[in-house]
């Protein structure tokens, strides 16, 4: 029988008790690379976020205003009355004069305009969908603001809450 021609642990250096894994260095420089990759990960993934919440913020606005302009056009100018009818009039069946009913009959053919008032996605106010009319924008825990007078809506948030370019939330 032959010998076997594989070299031992003794021709390669070392032997064989310190052949295979890593040397605490090894160690150390991969958990430096890992620590520096996921600092530049972090605020990039932070910023989607951020950006995200501006672009569901924009597109309920948008929706909404667009709601109030429809309603508008069918109740002869008129926008909503206020902020404790505001709902109804945005989710349910309305007459010419803004009245509500949950069912379309003769008078009740205008609407539903929304099929709900959607969250507030930023902010301190964010996730309610409460709307108010009273007092000034970013006060109350209420998610929007609606503008009766103007018949416009806004984010209820605070002058302070602003996005990524410093623009106010409640100036969208």
């Amino acid at each position: 029988m032959s010998k076997s021609v594989l070299p031992d642990a003794s021709y390669m250096g070392r032997s064989k008790r310190f052949q295979s894994g890593f040397s605490l260095v090894e160690l150390v420089i991969v958990v430096v690379i890992l620590g520096v990759i996921g600092a530049v990960a972090m605020p990039r993934i932070s910023r989607g976020a951020t950006g995200a919440g501006c672009s569901t913020l924009c597109s309920d606005l948008s929706i909404m205003r667009r709601a109030i302009e429809m309603y508008r056009a069918e109740h002869c100018g008129l926008a909503p009355t206020d902020d404790s009818t505001f709902a109804d009039q945005m989710l349910l069946y309305t007459d010419v004069l803004g009245n509500t009913s949950v069912t379309k009959t003769g008078t009740y053919m205008f609407g539903p305009y929304l099929r709900a008032i959607p969250p507030l996605p930023v902010g301190d106010n964010a996730g309610s969908n409460e709307i108010t009319d009273t007092g000034v924008p970013g006060a109350g825990a209420q998610g929007w603001f609606y503008d009766k007078d103007a018949g416009d809506i806004f984010a209820n948030t605070k002058p302070i809450e602003v996005d990524a370019s410093g623009v106010a939330y409640s100036a969208y």
